[in-house]
């Protein structure tokens, strides 16, 4: 959530970010609107409580002295009953823009692009060069050898859904623990968590109240199953304070995630590149404000070199103010090359977050005698199923048969 303190000083530069963001101008101007107001009222109400406070305390004096209190009186409880009006009224304000800033995104650093959507992306580098073929690339579901079972999927829940067996089960499963295991070497403890959570886990990380129709939900229940690790994993330490030599904490986190995928009719209807159900592995840190943009490139640096490890050719992407997530303030996408579809999709996603999900879910930290927000920072390490859609479509050979990537051989 965004620092109230922060709209009401800064509301134009507030607004001027917000805006490379595509925020609408209906959400800008409500801002607007109640900030002023709120404003406007802390200005009357003010001067009226330091009023009260002196001709309390010259109330007292005046008792003691014998002289007459009445007019003194009189003016203290119309005084008051003023207080208590406006006193609502900034309550009621604080109140409504609290709840409007629930649904605002964070700002986006300075150095974001502009730019409206995923076209305005900007590159970065490329790392490794993708595989070159003496024969037409296949992509992974018609090459699947039985991998993938599409139809049973469908069979089993709906479309978006697909079931993974014989060497495709063991390659999932491979992937999995390479990833945790090559994240612990890197300095990022496991954990296991849960994959139903509550509304006040989702609320933290910024997935509600704004983004409920892309969950799913358990009926009857105020519980949703998670659309990524980073929801339960951020939030091991909501409303908590955290001593400040533990920091930073790094974690790593499989799970499955489920998503709706609201939003994506029409698209990547063949395959497994968008499922409602999907395996990943999570890197989640917690850290000091000035160690956030150290921890981030670790990260980055950290997902790019599983790629690399695995023999995957991938492109950095700094993401653009449009296509930059909810809470992001600078998000990295690594896109890796799927020679079948003649194009780089995204594996992985890094963002900095900042102190906007430590807001939301109380996350802070003792420095000295003060407690400070934290910075929270998140991404994928990696996509487990688009990372073996990957393997099979750069590692697949003229007969149909697909290697395996000499450091997957051993958890095989």
């Amino acid at each position: 959530m965004l620092d109230i303190k922060l709209i009401q000083n800064d509301f134009e530069n507030v607004c001027q970010k917000l805006r490379k963001k595509n925020v609408s101008e209906e959400i800008i101007e409500n801002l607007r609107e109640i900030s002023l107001k709120l404003k406007s009222k802390r200005a009357e109400l003010e001067p009226l409580q330091a009023e009260q406070n002196a001709s309390s305390k010259l109330f007292g004096i005046w008792a003691k002295e014998g002289k007459d209190i009445a007019e003194l009186k009189t003016k203290l409880s119309l005084n008051k009953e003023k207080i208590a009006t406006l006193s609502k009224d900034v309550k009621d304000l604080e109140s409504r823009l609290s709840n409007l800033a629930l649904s605002v995104p964070n700002l986006p650093d300075d150095i974001v692009p502009e730019g409206k959507n995923e076209d305005d992306n900007v590159e970065i580098k490329k790392v490794l060069s993708p595989p070159s073929f003496d024969f037409k690339p296949k992509e992974h579901w018609e090459i699947s050898d039985g991998w993938i079972d599409f139809q049973r999927g469908v069979k089993l829940s709906k479309s978006r859904f697909s079931v993974l067996v014989k060497e495709g089960a063991k390659l999932e499963r491979a992937l999995i623990n390479y990833m945790l295991d090559f994240n612990a070497k890197r300095g990022f403890k496991e954990v296991a968590v849960p994959y139903i959570v509550n509304r006040e886990t989702l609320t933290g990380t910024g997935q509600l109240p704004k983004f409920e129709d892309d969950l799913f939900k358990i009926e009857g229940e105020e519980l949703f199953l998670i659309p990524t690790a980073e929801v339960p994993v951020t939030n091991l330490f909501r409303d908590e304070i955290i001593p400040s030599e533990e920091l930073p904490i790094k974690m790593t986190s499989y799970t499955a995630c489920f998503r709706k995928e609201a939003g994506s009719a029409g698209r990547d209807t063949r395959g497994m590149i968008r499922q409602h159900q999907f395996d990943k592995v999570e890197l989640v840190c917690i850290t000091k404000p000035d160690e956030s943009d150290k921890i981030f490139d670790e990260m980055v640096e950290c997902a790019s070199d599983l790629l690399t490890s695995l023999g995957l050719a991938h492109r950095h992407l700094m993401l653009c103010g449009g296509d930059l997530g909810f809470g992001a303030t600078k998000t990295i996408d690594l896109e890796v090359w799927f020679p079948g579809q003649d194009r780089y999709r995204e594996i992985s996603s890094i963002s900095n977050t900042r102190d906007f999900q430590a807001r939301r879910a109380k996350i802070r930290y003792k420095d000295g005698k003060k407690n400070r927000l934290v910075h929270t920072l998140n991404g994928s390490s990696l996509a487990v199923g688009r990372t073996l859609i990957a393997i099979m479509e750069n590692y697949q050979k003229e007969d149909g048969s697909i290697e395996i990537p000499k450091v997957l051989q051993s958890y095989m």
